[in-house]
């Protein structure tokens, strides 16, 4: 499918050459004024993820949090439509003490997921990705 069958009005590309990235919208192009086409461009197209891949971030947290309480807690907030916003509040409300582990997390799992994503599109290196994948496990979870 070409990317201009895709209903989003912008698109966050990388340049393969230098790393810079830019915002493209359909209206302004990279430029903010001069509408483009996709792909008249020599630049790569940096899709959003499915929410079912950070869904599973969740389910994940808390299949490895030991606090059995606040662990049946989130396992009900994220049963259901509108579980992302239910995981926030019980986070926020119910487990304050489980946010920072959480951000910590989340935020090692996007990190890996970009490193994925830059090796499978031959950015970096294998040893690159290897080595940032040593230095940023999962970190542990109280």
């Amino acid at each position: 499918m070409s990317d201009q069958n895709l209903d989003d009005e912008h698109r966050h590309l990388i340049d393969p050459g230098t790393g810079k990235i830019v915002l493209w919208t359909r209206e302004g192009g990279i430029d903010g004024t001069t509408p483009v086409d996709l792909d008249d461009l020599d630049l790569l197209v940096i899709r959003p993820l499915p929410s079912y891949v950070w869904y599973q971030d969740m389910a994940d947290f808390i299949d490895l949090v030991s606090d059995d309480r606040a662990s049946r807690r989130l396992v009900h907030a994220i049963s259901g439509r509108g579980a992302f916003r239910r995981f926030k509040i019980e986070l926020n409300e119910e487990c304050p003490h489980l946010l920072q582990p959480w951000y910590d997390f989340r935020d090692t799992r996007a990190a890996r997921r970009a490193v994925e994503w830059l090796l499978d599109e031959s950015l970096i290196g294998s040893a690159a990705a290897d080595r940032f994948f040593a230095e940023h496990p999962d970190p542990p979870l109280p």
